[in-house]
């Protein structure tokens, strides 16, 4: 069996050459070839177009190669948790390209299975379909999106075998997977190196076909910045609360569901194994417990908020292309997620404001269109008295008659016959003080 030739980190990036194309793997900072990143950083190779799910954090991983300007172009779903990031785009210091993150991650399937594009139905009359080309497939619009393919990957496993045989740790599969796929030359960054055999056939995510070098490096939790420890709890609001009970009721067992960052994170918190509810994160988990006591995310998968999380018997992992299939497959019963504004259209605005630049759309616009059923939880109104609640949506978009429930801390809301109807006033709110704060027109079903 063929034995791929393990080299040291300076070995490994001098062979990326000015203006190459290179495809990061990690989330957040969980499986990310942090090391080979802060090597090339190092280095004098500049014009790098950068692909990946984020840049790093500040200062650490592909951060690290933007705040050296070693970057021309950045490509990925959500930049905004770097705000270095977020001043050079807005400064023009680099081009940038944002992808709704199962967008990103199945073209980058796309590109590593051959295949030149494909049509989705994520994004589609949203600022960020502007400028593709769009059709009608089965009475859905969708967006035609090219396969992604680079000079070089860096990718990061827990484990490989001499003959290149990749094994993932958790939730480190995310972009990994995909982006070992994709690229002229592939450089894996591991915990260990193993004898061919002591990785059992049944447990290899990435066989070694794809893998042209090896690199060994011990992984640290300095390595993980903000992603390495348990946060730290903080006060929740009593309406936020209520608002996260209202939802739990929505939930079924047997039910698999996803909940977005903010109020529906609390959601999380209030089920038990007992309820039955298979919850789902968009970076590669089924079963999703909650968060552990003690330990960090060298101990524990983490979830979408990069947050470590525990895994509940029955647990499965896997990558983000094959997460995202899920999601748009239609095989994830519930999303409940933030919002901005909901019109009467049961349009969705919940990722982007006015005057800032866009570049953290991360996986909404793919749950939002891609679950059965959405609901959204969120203040009724802005702190100025503003609706949030309105005729047509004056924010950017993020999905196109998506909403089936709104819950807020005033009122519960459902498109009913595609009108939107008040089904329910939330404890301690007023009628009155629904229609003061509700801008659009709706139907009045009262219990």
């Amino acid at each position: 069996m063929k034995t791929i030739p393990q080299i040291s980190l300076q070995e490994a990036v001098a062979m990326v050459k000015d203006g190459d194309t290179l495809l990061q793997g990690g989330f957040g900072m969980t499986g990310n070839p942090v090391h080979l990143m802060h090597a090339l950083a190092e280095t004098k190779t500049k014009n790098l177009t950068f692909i990946g799910n984020n840049v790093g954090e500040t200062g650490i991983g592909g951060g690290r190669l933007l705040r050296n300007g070693q970057l021309k172009k950045i490509i990925g779903s959500f930049f905004t948790s770097n705000p270095e990031a977020v001043k050079a785009a807005q400064d023009g210091v680099v081009e940038y390209e944002l992808l709704p993150q199962g967008t990103l991650a199945e073209a980058i399937r796309a590109g590593g299975a051959g295949i030149g594009g494909f049509f989705t139905p994520t994004s589609a009359g949203t600022e960020l379909a502007q400028g593709r080309e769009t059709k009608f497939l089965n009475g859905v619009e969708q967006v035609f999106i090219p396969g992604i393919r680079s000079n070089v990957a860096f990718i990061r496993a827990w484990r490989a075998d001499t003959a290149g045989n990749l094994q993932y740790r958790m939730t480190e599969q995310n972009f990994n997977r995909a982006m070992a796929t994709a690229a002229d030359l592939v450089i894996a960054e591991v915990e260990e190196i193993v004898q061919v055999g002591e990785i059992l056939p049944e447990n290899i995510h990435t066989p070694g076909s794809y893998i042209d070098y090896l690199v060994q490096a011990t992984l640290t939790l300095e390595d993980l910045g903000s992603s390495a420890s348990v946060s730290s709890g903080k006060k929740v609001s009593e309406s936020r609360m209520s608002m996260a009970k209202r939802a739990l009721k929505e939930l079924r067992k047997g039910d698999v569901v996803n909940l977005g960052i903010g109020i529906p994170t609390l959601v999380a918190d209030l089920i038990s194994e007992k309820d039955g509810i298979i919850l789902h994160t968009e970076n590669g988990m089924l079963a999703v417990g909650p968060a552990p006591t003690d330990g960090g995310a060298m101990d524990y998968p983490v979830n979408a908020g990069k947050i470590p999380v525990t895994a509940l018997a029955g647990a499965s992992y896997f990558d983000s292309a094959d997460s995202f299939a899920m999601i748009r497959g239609k095989h994830i019963d519930i999303a409940v997620m933030g919002g901005l504004q909901v019109d009467e259209a049961a349009n969705l605005a919940n990722w982007a404001v006015p005057g800032q630049p866009l570049l953290g759309v991360g996986g909404a616009m793919d749950l939002a269109s891609g679950a059965k059923r959405l609901i959204i939880t969120m203040m009724h109104a802005e702190k100025n008295g503003d609706a949030k609640i309105v005729p047509s949506c004056t924010l950017p978009l993020t999905a196109l008659k998506s909403v089936d429930m709104i819950i807020t801390d005033k009122a519960v809301f459902e498109f009913v016959d595609e009108k939107l109807t008040l089904i329910e006033i939330m404890p301690g709110a007023t009628l009155e003080e629904v229609r003061k704060l509700t801008s659009a027109k709706f139907v009045e079903k009262l219990s």
